[in-house]
C-alpha cells in the first residue's frame, strides 16, 4: 500500500494526464477504440473482485460476472450485477476485467482449455475489446497475455491494485496501469469507479505488475519488522500500542506502518491478504529479482516466515500474522484475535 514514485523510464502520471498527442502516436487499431459503453465482463469474484464488481454496478454499469459454479451465483445479488456460469456471455463486452489469484488462472481465462472445451478470451473477444487485467501476476505472463491479445487485434491493459477488500469496498484502491495510452484512457472511467487514484506508467503492461510485486515486498518486509519489534516490546513487558503510536506519529507514518502496525500490536490477524497468496507474490518477486541479478535477502526472510506460518496452520490468516509468527519465535504465548477489526 506504499506510494511509489519510480524514476524514468517508469514516469508516473495520472491516467487523466494522458494527452491527445500521446494517443495519436498509438497504432490505429488502439487509437480508434470506442469509449467503454455497454456491459462490462468481470472474471474473478473473490473478496476483492466481488467488491469491485459491486462498485461498478453501483455506479450504474451493467456487469456480467463470470463464476465457475452455480452456487456462487447466489452470492452476487447486487443490482446491475448479472452472474453467469457461461464465459461466452462475456465475449460481446467491450471491456472484460480479470481479478484472479495467480498466473495459471489468468492464462486459462485468456488461452482457454481445449481438453474441456473451454474457449478463452483471446479467441473469443471482439477485435476491438480490451482485457483489463487487475491481477497480481508475473511480468512474463503479462507479456504473454499482451502478445496474445495483440495477435487477435484486442487491447490489453495491466492494472494491478494496492489495497485490501475493505479498501476495495470503499473505492480507496490505488491502481497502477500500463498499456497503450488510448486503451488506458478508454478504461479510465472504470478505474475511477474502483479506486482513488490511477498511476499510468507506460506502454509495457509488465511494468505495472513489477511495480505491484515490488510494492508488496516493501509492505511484507515492513510487516515482518513490525512483528519483530513488537515481539521485543511485549517480551520486555511493555504495551506495544503506545510504541506503535510513537513510531507512526514520527518516523514511520506511512499507510503500511499505521494500518498494519496497529493490527499487529492488537494481535488482529483477520483474514484479508492470506498467507498463501502473499507467498505467491514473494516467490514471483524473488524470481523477478533473480532474473535482474539483484539479491533480495530481506524478502528471503519473509518467504521463510510465510512457509513457517502456513506449516503451523495459519494459511487462512492475513499477512499481519507475520506478527504472530514473530511472537511465537520469541517464545511468547500468542493467542490470535482473528476478528475485532
Amino acid at each position: 500500500m506504499s506510494k511509489h514514485e519510480p524514476s524514468a523510464p517508469l514516469a508516473v502520471r495520472d491516467a487523466s494526464e494522458i494527452s491527445a498527442r500521446e494517443q495519436s502516436g498509438t497504432p490505429k487499431s488502439t487509437a480508434t477504440r470506442r469509449s467503454p459503453l455497454g456491459e462490462i465482463g468481470f472474471v474473478g469474484l473473490g473478496r476483492m473482485g466481488a467488491a469491485m464488481a459491486a462498485n461498478l454496478a453501483a455506479k450504474g454499469r451493467q456487469v456480467i460476472a463470470y463464476v465457475r459454479r452455480p452456487d456462487q451465483e447466489r452470492k452476487l445479488d447486487a443490482p446491475g450485477l448479472r452472474p453467469t456460469t457461461d464465459i461466452g456471455d462475456l465475449l460481446h463486452c467491450e471491456v472484460v476485467i480479470s481479478m484472479l489469484p495467480d498466473d495459471d488462472a489468468v492464462r486459462e481465462i485468456v488461452f482457454g482449455r481445449g481438453d474441456i472445451g473451454f474457449d478463452g478470451l483471446g479467441t473469443g473477444l471482439n477485435s476491438d475489446a480490451i482485457h483489463l487485467s487487475m491481477s497480481t501476476i508475473s511480468t512474463a505472463t503479462a507479456a504473454l497475455l499482451a502478445s496474445e491479445h495483440a495477435r487477435n487485434g484486442q487491447g490489453y491493459v495491466a492494472a494491478p491494485v494496492f489495497g485490501n477488500p475493505d479498501a476495495a469496498r470503499a473505492r480507496q484502491l490505488f491502481i497502477v496501469a500500463a498499456g497503450a495510452p488510448a486503451d488506458i484512457e478508454r478504461c479510465r472511467p472504470i478505474l475511477d469507479s474502483l479506486g482513488q487514484r490511477t498511476f499510468a506508467i507506460g506502454t509495457n503492461p509488465g511494468d505495472a505488475n513489477l511495480v505491484k510485486l515490488l510494492g508488496n515486498m516493501m509492505s511484507a518486509t515492513a510487516l515482518e519488522m513490525l512483528g519483530e519489534v513488537v515481539a521485543v516490546i511485549r517480551k520486555r513487558g511493555m504495551d506495544p500500542e503506545p510504541f506503535i503510536d510513537i513510531m507512526t506519529s514520527t518516523m514511520f507514518g506511512g499507510r503500511a506502518h499505521r494500518i498494519y502496525g496497529d493490527k499487529i500490536a492488537r494481535q488482529v490477524y483477520a483474514p484479508g491478504f492470506v498467507l498463501p497468496l502473499v507467498l505467491k507474490d514473494v516467490r514471483l518477486a524473488l524470481a523477478e529479482a533473480e532474473n535482474a541479478g539483484v539479491p533480495m535477502p530481506s524478502v528471503g526472510v519473509v518467504r521463510d516466515r510465510l512457509i513457517t506460518g502456513i506449516a503451523r496452520g495459519y494459511g487462512d490468516l492475513d499477512w499481519t500474522s507475520l506478527g504472530l509468527i514473530a511472537a511465537e519465535e520469541a517464545g511468547l504465548s500468542a493467542v490470535p484475535a482473528t476478528t475485532g477489526e
